[in-house]
């Protein structure tokens, strides 16, 4: 067996790609993804399942219809499945997403954001 600690900086420093999760590890039927945001996202939900957001690097916002969450640095944040939500951050920042395995970014709408899936570093 070889052990080695995932280093999420290095993971991060590998793609520039905004929008587009990068899975870095598995544990049972989930995936931890590492993303790089700025600007807008769009409107969708996951149906049946519930999103960690946890910030590594600067801020985000999580819009739903009728308000929003700020995550700094350090804080996470669990999305309910269903929740109508979009991110957006004013400045790039870096995220955990924890989620179940086959997830799609972009929940039941297709867009241009709409991201490969099970893409790993």
């Amino acid at each position: 067996m070889h052990y080695q600690a995932i280093n999420l900086n290095e993971k991060l420093s590998k793609f520039n790609d905004l929008w587009s999760p990068k899975v870095v590890g598995e544990i049972n039927d989930y995936q931890f993804k590492l993303v790089k945001i700025a600007g807008d996202f769009i409107w969708h939900e996951h149906q049946g399942t519930d999103k960690v957001f946890i910030v590594l690097e600067g801020e985000m916002f999580i819009a739903f219809r009728d308000g929003q969450v700020k995550i700094s640095k350090g804080e996470m944040f669990i999305v309910p499945g269903g929740a109508d939500h979009k991110p957006f951050a004013e400045k790039e920042c870096h995220i955990m997403l924890v989620e179940p395995r086959g997830v799609v970014n972009t929940g039941g709408t297709e867009s241009e954001l709409t991201a490969a899936n099970d893409t790993w570093i």
